[in-house]
């Protein structure tokens, strides 16, 4: 080297300009470090918040109730007589007291005091039994010792005295003051149910064996809003039973007569004038029962012990399409005898009240005990929930009321009822259900996320299916053994249809596709059959071609000649369809499958998502796959081919286990887009929730679930923050899944990369 070359070379490495240059190259440098340390922390961060959010959403759904006494106050009426009801409006300002003489104790709960008295109008009688007919529409009825009924109704009339709010309790007589006769003696047991259009009593009088039942249809005067009642049938059963408790159903066709022992005969009374037995059945073993009291519905008899087991039973319809009774589940509250129930009237709630004192507030559906407290030690008796179920009133044995505030927002959820089976009113077994919302306000809401995550699994492993062969193998062919400049083309072209917007794809599916596919079931069948067949008999047809035809086609281009012949084999496939249905299935595939294999189908099933989901996932792991593939480096394969091995032998040997952590990346970066895809599911499954694998029935995901009832869940209710922990169970899901595919990632690329 010159002296001038190295002299301008040492100019050009030291002096000012150069330390310039290094202060700037150096400051570049820290920017990007700093940037991509932000923007890397920022990732993590966001991550992180979603988690917390969804977590802070979700965590209060298995806080347990807040109880606190906030009052107590002398019983209203004194302790004289024998409380038969209590009633409080759903502010928590005024409450009722029904008692064993006939009178009505109205009393306000923010001064503590008695402000009203009524008389029930019994004519000289006395009140034997007390039946409620309707605890949403407070309803009660009164058994006279004369033989008569009275159905009253009690509610709160509000005012504004001097510009101040007051509640006053009125009883009111829906059908007059005049009491019913009913029997000619003393009614001991009394049931009665009121519908639109009839009521229906059950009673039984003292000293008799006889369980009457009487039916009076309504008549509303033309002239007039007043109701008269006239009766349109009875009957009689003759009970070997000493009744203890006599429950009639919200329907008025499930009587239930129950003695000291815990015996009790189930009867159907659809028909008044011929009540049938239907069993006679144990509903305690080496236990007696305490009290008895209907869920809300009226349809579950919660059955309270002398040993502290609440016990649950109701009807269920059995194989030959009869119904039995059924026990369903168990809560042991313990503290001796359970002296009361009290029912949510919103909520299939319940609250006990035991010999030792204790409140308990509890969920028949998710099978919780969601909160206690100790009330009086000396005992105590009655208990109601108000309307809202924010509160409670206890009646103790020492004479005073005591009232609750209480804070339960999501009592009807828990693990068990997110993940088990559960026996739902109304079922005939234990099942996997996700129905969120009714028109009934006795609606049993059924929050299990199991089929809605069996339905994401199935949507994906269909997809996949279906997108994993054809997309591997195409990436095979296309980085191996197609020549570049096709490959130039084809690979983008493929890349290109991640860019079709899915909604584009489920609007296509669930129109076009589902029907089509219904209607030609056997057809696309068939192409699982000749596609393949019919691409090897073009290729041992190629095979036999002159050379000189062959060897104008490159071997890197003649996958393009396969493009023409999968059409027109997919198309022939096709036009099988009616020749197969009528020679394999009489014409109708859709009605064999359901008739003849047993088989349920509806039109928008797993198969259209496998089709419609897995060609959106094709492009994503063809090109992920496609690139590994591609970069195994050249030394490999030329060396694997120099020693003597053939294309595939390099393929199978070198090439696939060197690039197999990318590949299988490919399929779980697959699998997690098709675990999240909504739009595709939302249009062309159905979106019902199922627990089964049935290729032709469908299903809903949990992403498809959210896009669909989170726009009407109510903000912070159980309904809106299940949906928020279906979002955390999804998130959990793909978390643990891409947890998964990096570990075993990374072990095949420590395996294979000293290749």
């Amino acid at each position: 080297m010159s002296r001038s070359v190295e002299n301008a070379l040492d100019k050009a490495l030291t002096g000012p300009a150069f330390e310039k240059r290094i202060k700037r190259r150096n400051l570049r440098d820290l920017v990007a470090k700093i940037g991509i340390t932000v923007g890397g922390l920022g990732v993590i961060g966001a991550v992180l918040l979603i988690m917390f959010f969804l977590f802070y959403v979700v965590f209060p759904l298995f806080m347990p109730a807040s109880i606190d006494k906030h009052q107590q106050f002398a019983l209203p009426g004194g302790t004289t007589e024998k409380t038969l009801y209590y009633g409080i409006d759903e502010y928590q300002t005024s409450g009722v007291r029904f008692t064993q003489s006939g009178q009505m104790y109205g009393f306000d709960l923010e001064k503590a005091v008695a402000t009203s008295k009524a008389s029930l109008p019994l004519n000289g009688a006395k009140i034997t039994s007390f039946t409620v007919v309707n605890e949403l529409q407070s309803l009660l009825a009164f058994g006279l010792s004369s033989g008569d009924v009275i159905i009253a109704k009690y509610g709160y009339q509000v005012s504004y005295p001097d510009n101040v709010k007051t509640i006053t309790p009125q009883i009111s007589y829906p059908f007059g003051e005049e009491p019913m006769t009913l029997a000619d003696g003393a009614i001991e047991y009394l049931g009665a149910r009121v519908s639109d259009s009839e009521i229906r009593f059950v009673f039984k009088q003292q000293g008799s064996a006889q369980i009457e039942a009487r039916l009076f249809t309504k008549v509303e005067s033309m002239l007039s809003d007043t109701i008269t009642l006239e009766e349109d049938g009875s009957g009689q059963y003759l009970s070997p039973l000493k009744t203890r408790w006599l429950m009639l159903d919200s329907m008025g066709r499930n009587l239930y007569n129950i003695n000291a022992d815990g015996m009790v005969e189930y009867i159907d009374l659809s028909d008044v004038s011929e009540p049938k037995l239907i069993e006679t059945v144990a509903l305690v073993n080496n236990d007696k029962p305490s009290t008895i009291h209907f869920l809300l519905g009226d349809y579950s008899l919660m059955v309270g012990t002398e040993k502290g087991q609440v016990l649950q039973w109701f009807p269920v319809r059995q194989a030959d399409n009869n119904f039995k009774l059924q026990f369903i589940r168990s809560f042991d509250i313990g503290g001796g005898a359970i002296n009361h129930i009290a029912i949510e009237k919103t909520r299939k709630g319940f609250a006990v009240t035991n010999q030792a004192g204790e409140f308990h507030l509890l969920h028949s559906t998710a099978n919780r005990d969601v909160g206690d407290l100790l009330i009086d030690v000396q005992g105590v008796g009655a208990v109601v929930l108000s309307p809202r179920a924010n509160g409670a009133l206890i009646e103790t044995d020492n004479g005073n009321l005591v009232q609750l505030l209480i804070e339960n927002e999501h009592p009807d959820v828990s693990l068990s009822s997110l993940w088990g089976k559960v026996w739902y009113e109304g079922y005939e077994e234990p099942t996997y259900t996700w129905q969120s919302s009714s028109a009934s306000s006795d609606f049993e809401p059924k929050f299990s996320l199991m089929p809605l995550t069996w339905g994401t699994i199935k949507a994906a492993l269909y997809s996949m299916l279906f997108a994993v062969p054809i997309a591997i193998l195409a990436a095979i062919y296309t980085a191996f053994f197609m020549d570049k400049q096709t490959r130039q083309w084809v690979k983008p072209s493929i890349e290109m249809i991640e860019a079709l917007p899915t909604v584009i794809l489920g609007f296509l599916a669930g129109l076009w596709l589902a029907p089509y596919m219904e209607s030609h079931l056997p057809g696309f069948f068939a192409i699982f059959i000749v596609v393949p067949i019919g691409i090897i008999l073009f290729g041992y047809g190629w095979t036999k071609m002159p050379k000189a035809i062959r060897q104008k086609v490159s071997v890197g281009r003649r996958a393009v000649l396969m493009i023409p012949v999968v059409i027109f084999l997919g198309w022939f496939a096709l036009q099988l369809s009616a020749p197969l249905e009528n020679a394999f299935f009489s014409g109708d595939m859709r009605t064999w499958l359901t008739n003849e294999a047993g088989i349920d189908f509806d039109q928008r099933n797993a198969m259209v998502i496998g089709f419609a989901m897995g060609f959106a996932l094709i492009p994503t792991i063809f090109s992920v796959a496609e690139d590994a593939i591609y970069n195994v480096p050249a030394y490999l394969v030329n060396g694997s081919l120099a020693l003597g091995a053939s294309g595939w032998q390099t393929l199978v040997g070198v090439v696939l286990p060197t690039a197999s952590p990318g590949i299988f990346s490919a399929i779980m970066l697959g699998f997690g887009r098709g675990v999240g895809e909504t739009m595709i599911v939302l249009m062309a499954s159905g979106n019902t929730p199922l627990m089964n694998a049935n290729l032709f029935e469908g299903m809903r995901t949990l992403s498809a679930n959210l896009a669909v009832e989170m726009p009407e869940a109510e903000v912070a209710s159980s309904h809106y923050r299940v949906l928020f922990l279906s979002g955390l169970v999804l998130f959990i899901f793909t978390f643990f899944f891409n947890t998964i595919a990096e570990v075993v990632r990374q072990r095949m690329r420590r395996k294979y990369g000293s290749l």
